[in-house]
């Protein structure tokens, strides 16, 4: 009773325990005959561990039911797609090249272990830790170099070797349980599917040593380089979008003399053909000419002359160097200049102007908005009262108390004489600050002792409270002596 694996890392024979697992025996033998398992990937690989087979499709395809047992495969019925597995008590994971069902619990009975075509085969000794929760039915007795590739394998990091390893055959060498009715072995070994072939990372026969022209794929980083750089500008807002290409009407000069002036490079490079533009790039600060250029033709065969005819020129005693431009910053400006242009003019929700998605629509106070087409104020800031509100407050205060111009008494101090016009101000603004002092808050109460923050009981108040009273109840009885003086 037993089974010969030709795989993609060798031949692996299997010797099935047919005494202790008579059910794994059966379902394995009979998928074996079927051919169930040709083209089946090697996944799941644990170095010194374990590797998985079984699924026609693997873990790579999204068509994978996962594998099926022999009676749902004859019968194609969901229901039998899986069986009860069987654990031996004497059958553990000790040996190398033990081979186990793999299982799933049952949805109703989590003690209960469902096997179907997928197996396991172990790469190290005492792998105890599978014990009850996969079914051992059989071990390895020859292919040991095999299992020794497998465990070599370069893999990713689920364990899914890199250069396709699979079972590309099996045969049956000894089977002493009788076919099911239906079952029909195949004459030859099938093909293998599209399904199947979509499932191939790097064939097994890919040749990995080949010479690569260290050229061309030089290139081919650099481009890919260049492409990720191109998309880091975009999303920074350096670059309109990373497919943008420099124009190629546009010349750049350089090892320019300082003297040279644009006018010099316009008079020079227009027997080339019309020019739109020459500007000799400068030092913001000082002025100074950073000796190189740039020249913007109306159309590319111009700019391609002069490519040709002024390459090391000597201009101003010095041999210019030209090539075209590389710099995109005028086609990025032109870009920005425009979106900006619309945000501006494109008002976000509510009439009134928008301006960059209408923050301004949505600012609470734009009264503190220098907005535009009206005048700055001196001052810098955006008072809420004006000049003329501001004045005469005090004045309409004390109209307000009765104490208007009209019926104001003489200057007298506190004795009922006359005082100084220094003495009277400085008493006004006295008064002043005590009428407009902005009411006080109630004191927080500490429900704990009873007790405010001054460490006095809820009905007293402040000392200050009590003399700001006494100082206005003294104004009064002033204000009510001067009247009584004029008369």
């Amino acid at each position: 009773m037993s089974v010969l694996l030709e795989t993609s890392a060798g031949d692996i024979v299997i010797d099935l325990l047919v005494d202790y697992a008579p059910k794994e025996c059966e379902n394995f033998l009979k998928l074996c005959k079927l051919k169930y398992y040709n083209f089946s990937p090697i996944h799941s690989i644990r170095p010194s561990f374990s590797f998985q087979t079984g699924d026609p499709l693997g873990p790579f395809s999204t068509a994978s039911d996962g594998g099926s047992s022999v009676w749902g495969l004859l019968a194609s019925s969901a229901a039998k797609r899986t069986f009860p597995a069987t654990f031996h008590p004497k059958l553990k994971h000790i040996e190398r090249g033990t081979v186990s069902m793999a299982t799933v619990p049952h949805p109703s009975d989590p003690e209960v272990k469902l096997a179907g075509s997928q197996f396991i085969v172990t790469l190290g000794e005492n792998t105890d830790y599978l014990d009850g929760k996969v079914a051992i039915f059989g071990k390895v007795v020859e292919g040991f170099d095999a299992l020794e590739k497998i465990d070599k394998a370069i893999t990713d990091k689920d364990g899914h070797p890199l250069v396709d390893m699979r079972i590309k055959h099996t045969i049956i060498l000894d089977d002493p349980y009788p076919d099911p009715p239906s079952l029909r072995e195949p004459s030859a070994s099938p093909p293998p599917s599209k399904a199947q072939l979509a499932t191939v990372r790097i064939p097994e026969d890919a040749d990995l040593d080949a010479e690569v022209d260290e050229e061309a794929a030089e290139k081919k980083r650099r481009e890919t380089e260049a492409r990720a750089q191109a998309l880091t500008l975009e999303m920074m807002g350096d670059l309109p979008f990373a497919e943008v290409k420099p124009p190629e009407n546009i010349l750049f000069v350089c090892k320019l003399n300082p003297v040279t002036t644009d006018a010099d490079l316009e008079l020079i490079f227009s027997r080339f053909g019309k020019i739109l533009s020459c500007e000799v790039i400068r030092d913001k600060k000082t002025g100074d000419s950073l000796q190189y250029a740039f020249i913007e033709f109306d159309e590319k065969d111009g700019a391609e002359k002069a490519y040709f005819k002024m390459q090391d020129v000597l201009i101003d005693d010095r041999r210019i160097h030209v090539d075209f431009s590389q710099s995109v910053s005028k086609l990025s400006d032109v870009w920005r200049n425009g979106e900006n242009t619309k945000r501006k003019q494109g008002g976000g929700g509510g009439g009134g102007g928008g301006g960059w998605g209408g923050v301004e629509n949505l600012e609470k106070w734009r009264k503190y908005r220098v907005d535009g087409g009206r005048a700055e104020r001196d001052d810098g800031y955006g008072m809420v009262y004006g000049d003329e509100e501001m004045k005469g407050r005090h004045a309409r205060q004390r109209d307000k108390d009765g104490r208007g111009d009209e019926d104001e008494p003489p200057r007298r101090d506190e004795c009922g004489r006359g005082g100084s016009d220094r003495d009277w101000e400085r008493e006004s603004r006295r008064r002043s600050r005590s009428r407009s002092r902005s009411p006080r808050r109630e004191k927080p109460y500490d429900s704990t002792r009873g007790r405010d923050r001054w460490g006095s009981d809820n009905d007293r108040r402040p000392r200050h409270d009590d003399r700001d009273r006494r100082d206005r109840g003294g104004d009064r009885d002033r204000g009510r002596d001067r009247r009584y003086d004029d008369y």
